[in-house]
């Protein structure tokens, strides 16, 4: 028999447990919830503000669980192999750019090359193809590009200075390779490594050609230091100036050293002017 009048078989939360969940007994022993909504039922129950549950994580006022993050190596661990592995099983670049010369298509992807490619294909070589029949894969050669040679007048090349190839590949036609590059007649002073290598787009240039290949002599190029003014800005100036009397001797332009300095050059060139 349960005392205090509550029904058989249902036994009443305690006092403290029933205020928690927001309850409120009654004079004949029954549990109702306390009237007013969640925020009431909180009030009624007294636990206002933020309250810890069993499991450590904390309770925010809106009811929301802020769980606690746990530290899980075995996961970490398990991202880490299946990150390695992808990067294990990734593609070499002599299957990616591996090419069927019958149809055209690469056999990865089965996409077909562009129709304007497949004389170069037929004619030319990638890059690596010409470094690995030589002696220390090339190291100090100079190579160039057919589309340089019809595009530019200036020499445009690149000199050899480390090479990686893929060992992997059937005739060792792949890889990677580093070098100093002239374009146009402009040569960089830092190592960059050489893009497109697998492009049917490469020339050796012959070790008795090299110097004439290179030899340029550059053109002084030509600075332009004013520009006429558009229409519109012209005919505001010339009504300006004739508004203002001044009279109109000469075509308005544009100062390109004036216009293309920038505020910090101008204070600067301000500053270290002669005191009057």
């Amino acid at each position: 028999m349960q005392s205090g009048g509550a029904r058989r078989g249902v036994s009443a939360p305690p006092a403290a447990c029933a205020a928690a969940q927001g309850f409120r007994r009654t004079r004949s022993g029954h549990c109702t919830r306390a009237p007013g909504g969640f925020r009431a039922r909180r009030e009624a129950a007294g636990r206002g503000g933020p309250r810890r549950s069993v499991s450590g994580s904390r309770v925010l006022r809106g009811g929301a669980m802020a769980r606690k993050k746990l530290h899980r190596p075995i996961a970490a661990m398990a991202k880490k192999i299946r990150e390695y592995r992808a990067l294990k099983n990734r593609p070499r670049d002599s299957e990616r750019f591996a090419l069927d010369y019958e149809t055209m298509r690469r056999p990865l992807t089965q996409k077909r090359l562009p129709v304007l490619a497949w004389e170069d294909v037929r004619n030319e070589n990638r890059l690596l193809a010409l470094l690995c029949r030589l002696p220390r894969l090339g190291v100090g050669r100079t190579v160039t590009r057919k589309s340089w040679l019809w595009a530019y007048e200036e020499p445009c090349y690149w000199v050899i200075t480390k090479v990686k190839a893929d060992y992997t590949a059937e005739n060792m036609d792949h890889g990677r390779a580093w070098g100093y590059l002239t374009f146009r007649g402009k040569t960089e002073e830092e190592v960059r490594e050489i893009n497109k290598v697998m492009y049917h787009d490469w020339r050796m240039v012959p070790k008795h050609e090299e110097e004439a290949f290179k030899k340029f002599t550059p053109v002084q190029e030509e600075t332009i230091r004013y520009l006429p003014y558009p229409p519109l800005l012209r005919a505001m100036i010339l009504a300006q100036w004739q508004k203002e009397g001044k009279p109109i001797t000469e075509e308005p332009m544009i100062d390109l050293e004036k216009v293309m300095a920038s505020p910090h050059q101008r204070a600067k060139k301000k500053a270290t002017g002669t005191l009057v």
